[in-house]
């Protein structure tokens, strides 16, 4: 069955309007915690902006546009938190987040929506939601709330992420290989935590170098080979940073 078409007009859709229009701007940029979150919006000009945000922060970031594609892929497993919008076009957010909180207690969820009122945040709150966000909304305000649940959430999310011996802790900002804790400046410290957080991605060097070092980064990329080097030599063998030719740099996953 074919889902009606929302309303061209009124406060929600204003709402969202607004809300796409924040989003076009340039994402808030802090630096990188490890965590596994699934966006879940159906409108695109809202979902790429935000997934490209999050992802900026050092997150591995999914999207899905349903509810019951949201669903299935709670239920493999790995997510630590859902961003979850409420108006979906198949099964309702609130059951959406019904159902994930029965099937995974410990998930996070924050619920995105255009729906203001009381009883509607009540509503979302009772299903399980850890907090509610009302569009228009402002990426620091998001990036605030999604650190905070993930604290609040413990677990993997803004917490430790072991890959090939390499485990990583970004809350205390500290890194061991195979046991041994690396001595690491700042910023090897938060190029080794982006990469360990997309294990097995090639990553490109322009997103490494806009999220680790400045998003109006346009110098020399040469200070990335440098402490890709440094860390190299810190990791020690088997080696775990490959070079991708003519796209960035890759933590072996295996």
């Amino acid at each position: 069955m074919v889902p009606a078409a929302r309303p061209s007009a009124g406060p929600e859709n204003s709402k969202i309007r607004q809300t796409r229009a924040i989003l076009r701007d340039r994402p808030l940029r802090t630096l990188p915690s490890v965590a596994r979150l699934l966006v879940v919006e159906d409108d695109a000009a809202i979902s790429e902006p935000l997934v490209r945000a999050l992802a900026r922060e050092g997150h591995d970031v999914e999207h899905v546009a349903t509810g019951a594609a949201a669903l299935d892929r709670v239920e493999t497993g790995g997510i630590d938190l859902l961003v979850l919008d409420l108006g979906l076009p198949d099964v309702d957010g609130v059951e959406v987040c019904r159902r994930a909180r029965d099937g995974r207690p410990r998930l996070q969820i924050l619920m995105l929506t255009a729906r203001s009122s009381e009883l509607d945040e009540v509503a979302g709150l009772d299903a399980g939601a850890d907090d509610y966000l009302t569009k228009p909304f402002s990426l620091s305000v998001l990036s605030a709330r999604v650190r905070a649940l993930l604290r609040r959430g413990g677990g993997n999310g803004g917490g430790e992420r072991e890959v090939a011996g390499v485990r990583v802790d970004p809350g205390a900002r500290r890194a061991w290989r195979d046991g041994r804790e690396l001595e690491l400046a700042p910023k090897e410290f938060d190029l080794l935590a982006l990469l360990v957080g997309r294990a097995g991605e090639a990553v490109p060097r322009d997103e490494i170098m806009t999220t680790v070092w400045d998003e109006n980064w346009w110098g020399s990329t040469k200070t990335l080979d440098t402490h890709v080097g440094w860390l190299r030599r810190k990791l020690g063998d088997p080696p775990v940073l490959s070079t991708v030719r003519g796209v960035g740099f890759r933590f072996e996953d295996g």
